[in-house]
């Protein structure tokens, strides 16, 4: 259930209530108070909930290394605040291929970048997945906003531009792939396509699939560039395609150069038949 059904029937439930001390069904001006009355408690509890979200992502320190507790208090916040974000700014994802992922825990899900709504599409597509994804070090200063968020996520932060920092990143991510039931969320262009085309695979932070042996999950998505010219005027249609699970033992004797590119090559695939009305 989404906070925008919940809050739907917690007004409901409220406006009954409040006929208790109110006696609003038995005036005459029913017929038009009782629907504003309910109407202003599901605004006032959704702004409130978006509200307390906001809050809680202002107040988090990026520095400080966070708690299981708070990253979970945040993830369950996260569940059901992200469908009614993605309602309020009309957005809606057209998924595909999401049945080709069963029960698997580890993942490393793999996706093109078109633009920084990218991890939510991805969320929103798989609830029920705990996913931390990895972000450029640029984030911090750019978007404190968004770091603070994937801080809270327990999101990694890899300098693109500093090999052996870059290499860190990548070990620290190995390491909670093997120490935790988590995924991880990688944008291996390593930057957002401008032109919307699949670039180059950063190869290297591949390893984080053949250093753990968990699943990738190749995933495309589209037109994500338009969410910010439409939001809340018009709808936006987010075309998102589970593409293929690639499995430990099908890459395990490739090198990452390799691997790169049968997931370029699937990426690319999928996204010229995305863009060509095929997906």
């Amino acid at each position: 259930m989404t906070a925008v059904k919940f809050y739907l029937i917690l007004s409901a439930i409220l406006t009954l209530l409040s006929n208790q001390f109110f006696p609003l069904f038995r005036e005459s001006y029913s017929f038009w108070a009782v629907p504003l009355v309910f109407l202003g408690l599901w605004l006032v509890l959704i702004i409130l909930h978006i509200l307390l979200f906001v809050l809680l992502i202002l107040f988090t320190s990026i520095k400080k290394k966070h708690s299981l507790f708070a990253e979970c208090v945040f993830r369950v916040m996260l569940r059901y605040t992200l469908p009614t974000v993605v309602w309020l700014a009309r957005v809606k994802i057209n998924a595909k291929g999401l049945e080709k992922l069963t029960d698997i825990k580890k993942i490393l899900f793999v996706s093109n970048h078109q633009f920084d709504y990218d991890p939510i599409i991805i969320m929103s597509a798989f609830p029920d997945s705990v996913i931390s994804f990895i972000g450029k070090k640029d984030i911090i200063e750019e978007m404190p906003f968004v770091a603070k968020a994937m801080s809270l996520l327990s999101g990694f932060f890899i300098d693109r531009e500093n090999d052996r920092e870059a290499a860190k990143t990548i070990v620290s991510a190995i390491k909670c792939l093997k120490e935790s039931d988590r995924s991880i969320g990688l944008f291996p262009e390593g930057y957002c396509s401008k032109t919307g085309k699949i670039q180059p695979i950063r190869n290297g932070s591949l390893k984080i699939a053949t250093k753990t042996k968990v699943p990738i999950a190749v995933c495309v998505l589209n037109n994500t560039r338009a969410i910010p010219k439409n939001m809340f005027r018009r709808k936006t249609v987010i075309p998102f395609k589970l593409v293929d699970v690639i499995m430990p033992e099908t890459y395990e004797n490739m090198t990452t150069a390799e691997l790169g590119n049968v997931i370029h090559e699937k990426m690319e695939t999928a996204l010229k038949e995305m863009k060509n009305g095929k997906h």
